[in-house]
């Protein structure tokens, strides 16, 4: 099958969505209310073309200087002043639409475009031009005349648009692609999106995928369970088990975790899940590093915390062996946190992973509704990088004799379930671990005791 080429956008999160870059010789609409960050979207589009060599002509059909537009883009990292009338020209063709008509603007584009040789031009105001056309056939005609000349001389075009066009509209109907940047409210939250409308002839990556405006531009996180719904599971039943890092809960639970699995700690605040996943990490070494994802706990917290268990974090952050990101928990982009985590794994070559926690992780996403299925897509690719992970989940129940576990759909993506309660025992306070789920290893349901002190963390039957 003949693979359509391809113009990069230089947006990794958008070329994916795009399923490897806008097609060459094609059109675009990319439309949005003010202030959602088209015209940053094009320029950055246009100033990372330009850095691969090739020639960029943005036209303009507002009323708007460019010295105003240039002024804004300068604080953002791809602006590049150096390449301003030279790799890429900016064109306003404000005026001779007003005097003119759109015949007129065409021939001047066409003109700009040969003159340049340029491989891509961007046409913010398309608004513009169809308030000027009398009638919807002659805004067809202006798109279809600009499209037949840029596509004979290999020229990309992105047409930008204020207007909340909908699918049956003259421009949609005669465009290639339609890419939608709005915002959509979550409660008090507000997050911006992006959508593909229409991809004509190419494949694309479909739903709301959130972005933001940083001062590199705008990154795209595409939703990581589109990205990586395709994700095939390791057989685990052929991986070797491994250390959960505490001596006397291995033999618990069949000599170890297997390999590439999922554990999901469980219990309340101070019940030991942190103190737990310390002694996971513990094994970690240079050659099988390991990862600590955190969110409520700050690095100097869990380094005391470490230290009083014998556990050196710096000695090992120094050796290769550990690596550790903290998160706020402030509100975010829960698709930025996932490929932030895979992007440390995939390059530092992680093989234990623990995320602390997942309720944390939760707290940052807008929308609730996604959080299990992205949460699975990303164990699920954990596994098939051959890491073993530990996740801690907090409950709300800090004390009594019911088993306080967490919700099924939840409890589905991972293969080995431990729950750590408080029990009251005379005058003492005693915590308690439950052995819920071990997949694919024998494991001994029996009630055991938790010790958490200077010798670390310890587990022993009722």
């Amino acid at each position: 099958m003949e693979q359509l080429k391809r113009l990069k956008s230089g947006i990794e999160g958008l070329d994916t969505l795009l399923k490897g870059g806008l097609v060459a010789g094609a059109s675009y609409i990319v439309q949005g209310r003010p202030g959602s960050g088209k015209t940053i979207l094009a320029n950055q589009i246009g100033f990372n073309h330009v850095r691969n060599g090739a020639n960029v002509l943005f036209a303009t059909l507002l009323a708007e200087p460019h010295d105003r537009l240039f002024h804004f883009l300068s604080t953002l990292s791809f602006f590049d002043k150096t390449q301003i009338g030279g790799k890429i020209q900016f064109v306003s063709a404000f005026d001779t639409l007003e005097n003119d008509g759109l015949d007129e603007v065409v021939k001047l584009l066409r003109r700009e475009i040969s003159r340049q040789k340029s491989t891509l031009m961007i046409l913010d105001g398309l608004l513009n031009a169809r308030s000027q056309a009398e009638l919807p056939i002659d805004t067809k005609k202006f798109i279809s005349e600009l499209q037949g000349h840029a596509a004979f001389a290999g020229c990309t075009v992105i047409f930008l648009t204020s207007s909340q066009l909908d699918d049956g509209s003259p421009e949609h109907t005669m465009v290639d692609g339609v890419i939608e940047m709005g915002e959509e409210t979550f409660g008090p939250r507000t997050v911006r999106r992006m959508r593909l409308r229409k991809t004509r002839g190419s494949g694309s990556l479909p739903g709301a995928h959130e972005f933001e405006i940083t001062d590199k531009g705008i990154d795209v996180y595409p939703r990581l369970e589109s990205v990586l719904s395709c994700a095939s599971v390791v057989d685990l039943a052929s991986i070797a088990p491994v250390s959960s890092g505490i001596d006397s809960l291995d033999p618990q639970i069949g000599g170890g975790l297997v390999g590439s699995s999922v554990t999901l700690l469980t219990g309340p605040s101070g019940a030991g899940k942190t103190s737990i996943g310390m002694h996971f990490l513990s094994k970690c070494t240079p050659q099988e590093p390991g990862l600590l994802f955190g969110f409520f706990e700050s690095p100097q917290r869990l380094r005391v915390k470490a230290n009083a268990f014998g556990i050196d974090l710096d000695a090992m952050q120094s050796s290769g062996a550990l690596h550790l990101i903290w998160n706020p928990t402030t509100p975010g982009l829960i698709d930025k946190l996932g490929y932030d985590l895979l992007k440390v794994v995939e390059e530092k070559g992680i093989k234990r992973v623990f995320i602390d926690s997942l309720s944390g992780m939760g707290r940052v996403a807008a929308d609730k509704s996604r959080i299990h299925d992205l949460l699975a897509a990303l164990m699920a690719e954990l596994r098939t990088r051959g890491v073993t992970t530990m996740a801690s989940w907090e409950t709300q129940t800090l004390l009594g004799s019911e088993i306080d576990a967490p919700a099924s759909d939840l409890s589905s993506i991972v293969d080995n379930l431990l729950l750590i309660r408080f029990a009251r025992k005379g005058s003492e306070l005693k915590r308690e671990l439950f052995i819920l789920k071990i997949r694919d290893s024998a494991y001994d349901p029996s009630l055991l005791e938790v010790a958490i002190g200077d010798f670390g963390v310890a587990v022993n039957k009722v």
